[in-house]
């Protein structure tokens, strides 16, 4: 029996105290499973015979002793009408750990299994009824942290991306199925003017994925975050900058330096954008062997950041660690802040930096210039993101890597149609292409790839 004919049963609420939680079951068993648990508060009301899309209110008991469980509403949505093409039922409860549990034990005592992490949209897809890419926008609808991050997920989960990749796809398949015919009858001459048609045809559906591909870059802040390292020397203001972005007291502040001595990251949102900011232990020499430890995950932290905040004090003179730190970050995307603009500057940050690294003044006291702040590292980070906002845009690593692959195959392809070579390299070639495009929506799809996406959902979804 195929693991798509098990009813399955998981909690789809939040785990915790809450007015309602929701015990889900999907699956061929879930209307007559639900029906052993349910007594209506009217006669002979059953949730079988109940219509689609309603919602029935009565009691749940346990069908071993006949105790009263909890007194609930259940929602049935027949298949194929539903969220996974199968019957669905969906007992909403009071919340509270122990009452959901309950629910969810004796459901499981009448046969259904407990749902996997992610199968309930799982079987969404494998049932026809939403693309992969569809599917991995789910989990990134319920991971939005901001409002930006929200609409971007639903254009997705709307099959926006889907569509435009299926429209290329089947572009592809023309071609491929041009070139494989030649092959098979070589004996009809279809003329240069065809395989000039050809040769375009491939360079505009390689360059249609290069837009694509080239979103990512911005559009992938909107799913991960922007991860933004504050970084400097002790005592520059570094745990004071993070404080005042979040307007909360979360990190310490001293005057002793290395008082910072382990990462601290938080969520901000700046306009729209998730911005991921890291205070990080304050870089230099040191004996101590736990701030050597932070100040090692300090330059590991630079390495890896998109975005780099460079603080420095604008109260005093530039030291060797100063340098040090410029010297590291001169090719790198970042933005120099120079802090305590409230006292007086020794030095004229201009004159010392290259001109096409942004410079803002601040001071972490006052307050002053927090939000052209803000401003830059949108500005430096989204360049492109007016253009692009209003169209369709790659925001998973894995979608990003297979378009590149197809990328690729097709540019080959392109050389080999060029060149004159054998015709069935360059079929291969082209059914590389598809079979990457393919992946993204899951066209074709290894169950491996499967697994590791779906496991990344929650359970109950």
């Amino acid at each position: 029996m195929s693991f798509l004919d098990d009813t399955i049963a998981a909690v789809a609420t939040p785990v915790g105290q809450g007015g309602i939680g929701i015990v889900r079951i999907s699956g061929p068993e879930a209307l007559s499973l639900a029906d052993r648990l349910f007594f209506s508060c009217k006669a002979g009301r059953t949730i079988t015979a109940a219509a689609t899309h309603s919602i029935i209110y009565g009691d749940l008991r346990d069908p071993a002793d006949g105790s009263l469980v909890d007194e609930v509403l259940v929602s049935v949505m027949r298949g194929p009408h539903s969220y996974t093409r199968d019957d669905v039922v969906e007992i909403n409860g009071h919340g509270g750990m122990m009452s959901i549990r309950r629910i969810l034990e004796i459901v499981l005592a009448q046969g259904a299994r407990l749902a996997e992490p992610g199968e309930f949209t799982k079987r969404a897809f494998l049932n026809g009824r939403i693309s992969l890419t569809q599917a991995e926008a789910v989990m990134d609808l319920i991971a939005a942290k901001t409002d930006e991050s929200r609409r971007i997920a639903l254009d997705q989960l709307r099959g926006r991306l889907a569509e435009r990749l299926e429209a290329l796809r089947l572009a592809l398949i023309d071609l491929c199925a041009l070139a494989e015919a030649h092959i098979d009858f070589p004996e009809d001459d279809l003329g240069a003017g065809a395989w000039e048609e050809m040769g375009q045809g491939l360079e505009d559906i390689r360059q249609e994925l290069g837009q694509l591909s080239r979103t990512f870059d911005e559009a992938r802040f909107f799913r991960d975050g922007l991860a933004t390292a504050i970084v400097g020397r002790p005592n520059v203001g570094k745990s004071s900058l993070l404080n005042a972005l979040l307007q909360q007291d979360r990190a310490i502040v001293t005057d002793i330096p290395g008082t910072t001595r382990d990462l601290i990251e938080e969520c901000l949102n700046i306009s729209g954008l998730p911005v991921r900011i890291m205070d990080t232990a304050g870089i230099r020499s040191s004996a101590g062997t736990v701030e050597q430890e932070g100040i090692r995950r300090s330059l590991r932290a630079l390495e890896d950041a998109d975005c780099i905040l460079a603080v420095f004090d604008g109260s005093m003179p530039l030291n060797a660690e100063d340098h040090d730190l410029i010297a590291k970050i001169v090719s790198r995307r970042a933005i120099i802040v120079v802090n305590k603009s409230d006292l007086d500057e020794k030095i004229c940050f201009e004159e010392l930096l290259p001109p096409h690294m942004p410079l803002v003044r601040i001071s972490t006291l006052t307050g002053e210039g927090l939000d052209i702040l803000k401003a830059l590292i949108v500005k430096t980070n989204l360049r492109n993101w007016n253009e692009e906002r209003e169209g369709v845009v790659v925001t998973n690593l894995r979608q990003k890597q297979a378009i590149d692959q197809a990328i690729a195959a097709l540019g080959r392809g392109g050389e080999i149609l060029r060149c004159g070579q054998p015709l069935e390299i360059l079929a291969l070639e082209l059914r590389d292409a598809l079979d990457h495009i393919g992946s993204i929506t899951g066209v074709i799809t290894p169950e491996m790839i499967l697994d590791k996406i779906f496991s990344e959902f929650c359970i109950g979804k």
